[in-house]
């Protein structure tokens, strides 16, 4: 059920109502008792979390990373430069 806001105009006494959609819209102020009690337009309150979509997937220009290459850089084997050779433990150089 979603959380609806409500402010009373004449008296300025605000509430979060937690109602369904199909529920009547509430007039009367529960402080005052006038009918002036209105529903606020409010932004959404929920971010998609989790395992698919996210605020950055698709800003910039670059689509986001899936697991599989393509492309030219995807047929040709990446270079890397071979790990230098470490000295072997237990021995000594003078």
């Amino acid at each position: 059920m979603p959380i609806y806001a409500y402010r009373c105009e004449a008296c300025g006494f605000a509430k979060d109502v937690l109602q369904k959609i199909s529920d009547p819209q509430l007039t009367v102020c529960l402080s005052c008792g006038k009918e002036t009690f209105k529903k606020q337009l409010t932004a959404a309150g929920f971010q998609l979390k989790g395992s698919g979509w996210y605020v950055t997937d698709f800003r910039g220009g670059t689509p986001p990373a899936t697991g599989t290459a393509t492309g030219p850089a995807a047929s040709a084997p990446a270079e890397t430069p071979a790990p230098a050779a470490a000295p072997a433990a237990g021995t000594k150089s003078d």
